[in-house]
C-alpha cells in the first residue's frame, strides 16, 4: 500500500461484520425455533464427515451464552479487520477461516467443535501481531487496544475447561500469527521522513542551519555574500563622412 494511505470508513467496515453476526444469530433462532440441532454439523476430528464443519462450524452455536460471547468479539474484532486492512480484510476472514478449521480438525478431540470463536482467535493473533510488524503507529495502536481488551483470551487456548474447544482457539491463534507474518502487500506504510532516508545530508538540512557548532539556535541566518558578475558589451561603430558631390 502505498505512502500517505488514509484510512477510511466504507459501509462495509460495518456491514460485513453486522452481516456476520446477523448470520449465527439467523440460524441459531432457526435450530430453537424449530427443533433442529446442527451440533453435528461441526467439526468432528480426523473423520471425513468431519471435514464438513470447517464451513458450517462457525456459525452453529451450543446455547445462547455461547452465542452471546462470542457475538461482540466477533462485531468488533471483523469491523477493525475491515477498517485497519481494507485490501487483505476477505483474504484473512477467508484463508483464515478455512485453515483455522482444518487445523482444529487435525488437533482437536474426538467430538464436534462449534462456534466462531476459532475465527475471533485468528482475528485476535493477526490483528495484534500485523500492527506490531507493520510499524505503522495507527496499527501499533490497534495493536495494544485489541491485546488491552482482549488479551485475557490467551488463558482459553489452553486445556482449562473440558466444554471449551480450546484446540479451535488454538487453531485459530495459530493461523492467525502466520498470516500476520504471511501477508506482506497492502498492508499500510510507515511515512518516512528526510533524515531516515539513506541519502540524507544533515549539511543541507535547512533546519539544521539555524544551529551552531554549539547548539545555539539562530533566528536569523546570516546572508550569503553575493558576488555579481557584471559584464558590460557595447559595440561602437565608426560612420564616414566621406561624401562626394558631383556636378
Amino acid at each position: 500500500m502505498e505512502k500517505g494511505y488514509d484510512f477510511k470508513f466504507t459501509t462495509g467496515v460495518i456491514g460485513y461484520p453486522i452481516l456476520f453476526v446477523l448470520l449465527i444469530w439467523v440460524v441459531f433462532w432457526f435450530e430453537v425455533r424449530f427443533g433442529f440441532d446442527f451440533n453435528n454439523f461441526g467439526i468432528y476430528p480426523r473423520t471425513l464427515i468431519g471435514l464438513r464443519g470447517i464451513l458450517f462450524s462457525p456459525f452453529i452455536h451450543g446455547d445462547l451464552s455461547h452465542l452471546w460471547h462470542n457475538t461482540l468479539p466477533l462485531l468488533i474484532l471483523s469491523a477493525s479487520l475491515f477498517f485497519f486492512y481494507p485490501r487483505n480484510s476477505w483474504r484473512v476472514i477467508l484463508i483464515g477461516g478455512i485453515l483455522t478449521g482444518v487445523l482444529t480438525w487435525f488437533l482437536g478431540r474426538s467430538a464436534n467443535h462449534i462456534g466462531a470463536s476459532g475465527i475471533i482467535y485468528m482475528l485476535f493473533g493477526f490483528l495484534f501481531l500485523k500492527g506490531i510488524i507493520a510499524k505503522h503507529f495507527r496499527l501499533i495502536a490497534l495493536s495494544f487496544v485489541v491485546v488491552f481488551i482482549y488479551g485475557s483470551m490467551i488463558w482459553y487456548t489452553f486445556p482449562i475447561d473440558p466444554k471449551i474447544s480450546w484446540e479451535g482457539h488454538l487453531s485459530g491463534l495459530i493461523v492467525g500469527v502466520l498470516l500476520a507474518f504471511i501477508i506482506k502487500k497492502g498492508i499500510a506504510i510507515p511515512k518516512r521522513y528526510n533524515w531516515e532516508s539513506d541519502d540524507y545530508n544533515p549539511e543541507e538540512d535547512e533546519f539544521l542551519k539555524h544551529f551552531d557548532e554549539n547548539g545555539n539556535f539562530i533566528e536569523n541566518l546570516p546572508e550569503p555574500d553575493i558576488v555579481e558578475n557584471i559584464e558590460i558589451m557595447y559595440e561602437y561603430n565608426s560612420l564616414s563622412n566621406n561624401n562626394t558631390e558631383e556636378e
